[in-house]
């Protein structure tokens, strides 16, 4: 199961009622947080998460509405006595960036690891058994990235067949989890026991960029689209192109092409007040379609636990 929250769908500045860009996700005991805007620390407690299970923070670059919550956090974590260390994962950069916003954050009780990001496309494993990230480069004004969150799942262990061929208890454990056994001279694979990998979990999520194929491509099939929709009004188009970002229709397009199950759109202009008004010609093109605000969250659950 993966918990997901909408912490900010703020784009350039905070609002009264909205926070800076940010998402959390928690899976198995540990969260990843994408970028963490202005706010941040607020919009979890708020949600009533606590920072200290994040595992790993992924930015999709390095503008402030999207960075600027970063030093407060390490801080929250620092008090909060965590020591475990700290994924932090981004563009070309990373470690001067995050260095400069540490001046007013210098000792912390726990290390962090930097991921930087050099390929177009990059798989980073989470500490926790079946998860990953994948990074992917978009279209924006300065290097920028999407992630999506998944979740593989393995097939179902199959005691009959493990007892028809004989393998003794105490290896089934190590087979199901992907190892293979010798035991008196005989050696097991998982394969001897372990049906067909079932479907997983994907949450998909990109801000700050032109429609792109690669989004859709990173996107398809994802149980969650969340993409940036920083304009409704069609009249800003022109600005979309200009400085590089998306406008609603164009992204529920990319969620009909990537065949995704549900959209929310975040990142909003400070001139988009409501969202809403514009929803019906989203919906005419991906039905599926939600205006993301702050704070909404969804449970996903594997398909045979739904």
């Amino acid at each position: 199961m993966l918990d997901v929250c909408l912490l900010g769908t703020g784009g350039m500045m905070p609002l009264p009622k909205r926070y800076l860009t940010s998402l959390a996700v928690r899976y198995n005991g540990m969260s990843v947080l994408i970028d963490c805007g202005e706010g941040t620390q607020m919009a979890l407690r708020e949600k009533g998460w606590s920072p200290n299970p994040i595992g790993m923070i992924c930015f999709t670059h390095y503008h402030a509405d999207h960075i600027s919550g970063l030093p407060g956090m390490l801080l929250n974590m620092g008090n909060a006595e965590r020591n475990e260390p700290l994924t932090i994962v981004g563009p070309k950069g990373l470690e001067r960036v995050v260095g400069a916003l540490r001046v007013i954050a210098p000792e912390l009780p726990f290390e962090i690891e930097y991921h930087e990001l050099k390929e177009a496309e990059e798989r980073i494993p989470l500490k926790e058994e079946g998860g990953f990230v994948r990074a992917f480069r978009v279209n924006h004004n300065v290097l920028c990235y999407g992630y999506n969150i998944e979740i593989e799942r393995k097939g179902r262990f199959d005691a009959e067949a493990a007892k028809a061929q004989g393998i003794p208890v105490k290896c089934w454990n190590r087979l199901q989890h992907g190892q293979t056994v010798e035991e008196d001279g005989c050696i097991y694979t998982p394969d001897m026991v372990m049906g067909a990998e079932r479907k997983g979990l994907k949450v998909t999520y990109t801000t700050d960029t032109r429609p792109t194929a690669g989004i859709v491509n990173n996107a398809a099939g994802a149980d969650l689209f969340i993409c940036e929709g920083m304009y409704g009004d069609r009249e800003k188009e022109a600005n979309a192109k200009q400085h590089k970002h998306m406008m609603f229709y164009e992204a529920a397009e990319l969620a009909k092409e990537a065949g995704v199950k549900e959209m929310w759109l975040t990142h909003y202009s400070p001139a988009l007040i409501r969202p809403e008004p514009y929803m019906q010609e989203v919906r005419e093109i991906f039905p599926a379609a939600y205006a993301g605000k702050d704070g909404k969250s969804v449970e996903l659950k594997f398909e045979d636990e739904e």
